[in-house]
């Protein structure tokens, strides 16, 4: 049987398509996002490995710019080339896109109508998605003792000290560890994982566009003076150098957008506030704020650099490093690291599910009860994740109102 026939059978339309029903359904911020993924693309679709899926994750925290996003792009590359990237990112995209750029505009309208109860149902089922993902990883990537205290370690560890960096330095520790345990460990990656869609010359010529744009994009815009190219450098300067995921970038486009009076303060919390409450990226955010602000061009167009803007850089990233990073995983000695890295994503995607999502979802002792049926029915009921969402959300909205 020729494992690696489905990868190359699958187009970019499919890509699409898959990714569209993501940015449709997949709730909960980054890390939920990974364990819609993680069940869709490894266990619904077998596109891909749990170990090759682990190590995906694992590139996209040393990379900065939106994880989820990364990952999606990363898969998407894998099966369709380039062509599969921009489908994932699209896709992927495109459902809160619409909604945020519409919300900059309709928000008056739509402010106080409706109360949080159904908001906190999004946030239950989505704990519920991460936690099983947790589990299931944990069951491949963290077994036996040495793989099994790497994981708790670097929860433990994380639980503590929370941050991006932290994270990085939390894989690095467990490549380390891991080459020096578990060198004779054996490949769990099967060949079609490392099937390489981009070669060498277009991976640098991605690079040297992303460090091109990086120094030339503000140098352009200030002579030209032009208030596009202006919007689009700080955007894309934002996705460039934001790592830890979207919730990590609320700061960082505030300074550059409040602080320069593109925008008050009120208006900017607000999409933030309403970006929590759709499915798909919160870089998505992006396109209420190039919508709503007064520098540049305003209106969907506004919204359209921001959101390119700012994912770019990870789509150049994905584009640039993927290739390189699959080239690493053949050799002999990087099995041992994989295994270690592998290890370590269980620990801090179980970090993750700490906090944020746990403390910043559960406000009483009735979510636990919640939390563990939305569970029952993901992992004994095998009820798709979409269906969870929808429904803990209308019965949330209806009972919390």
């Amino acid at each position: 049987m020729d494992d690696a026939q489905p990868v190359r059978t699958v187009t970019a339309f499919d890509v699409f398509s898959a990714f569209l029903r993501q940015g449709l359904t997949a709730f909960g911020g980054p890390v939920a996002h990974i364990g819609y993924f993680r069940r869709e693309f490894v266990e619904r679709r077998g596109w891909i490995s749990e170990s090759a899926f682990a190590d995906l994750l694992a590139l996209c925290h040393f990379l900065p710019g939106p994880a989820s996003s990364q990952m999606g792009m990363a898969i998407g590359l894998r099966q369709a080339g380039l062509a599969g990237a921009m489908a994932a990112f699209a896709g992927f995209t495109l459902p809160a896109a619409v909604a945020m750029i519409a919300f900059a505009e309709f928000a008056p309208e739509l402010m106080f109508r409706f109360g949080d109860g159904w908001i906190h149902g999004l946030k239950i089922a989505a704990a519920a998605v991460v936690l099983q993902a947790v589990v299931q990883m944990a069951r491949t990537l963290a077994v036996g003792p040495i793989r099994a205290g790497m994981a708790i370690g670097a929860a433990l560890g994380l639980v503590v000290a929370q941050s991006p960096v932290a994270q990085v330095m939390a894989i690095v520790a467990g490549g380390l560890f891991g080459f020096a345990m578990l060198r004779g460990e054996t490949a769990d990656a099967p060949p079609d994982d490392a099937v390489e869609m981009v070669d060498t010359k277009s991976a640098l010529v991605a690079l040297a566009i992303f460090a091109g744009l990086l120094v030339g994009l503000p140098v352009l815009a200030s002579l030209l003076q032009n208030p596009g190219l202006g919007l689009a450098s700080v955007f894309y300067r934002t996705g460039s150098l934001v790592f830890g995921g979207g919730h990590v970038v609320l700061p960082l486009l505030e300074r550059e957008v409040v602080d320069r009076g593109w925008m008050d303060s009120e208006a900017f919390l607000m999409g933030y506030g309403a970006v929590q409450a759709l499915p798909g990226p919160l870089f998505s955010f992006a396109g209420y704020v190039g919508a709503a602000q007064t520098y540049g061009p305003r209106g969907i167009i506004g919204g359209l650099i921001a959101l390119f803007a700012i994912f770019l850089p990870s789509l150049l990233l994905i584009t640039g490093v993927l290739p390189f990073w699959d080239r690493l995983k053949r050799e002999g000695w990087a099995r041992g690291v994989l295994a270690g890295v592998g290890a370590t994503v269980v620990g801090v995607l179980a970090a993750s599910l700490w906090d944020p999502v746990l403390l910043t979802t559960i406000k009483r002792p009735a979510d636990w009860a919640l939390l563990a049926a939305a569970f029952v029915f993901l992992q004994v009921a095998k009820l798709p994740p979409w269906l969870v969402v929808i429904g803990f959300a209308v019965a949330t909205g209806v009972f919390l109102r």
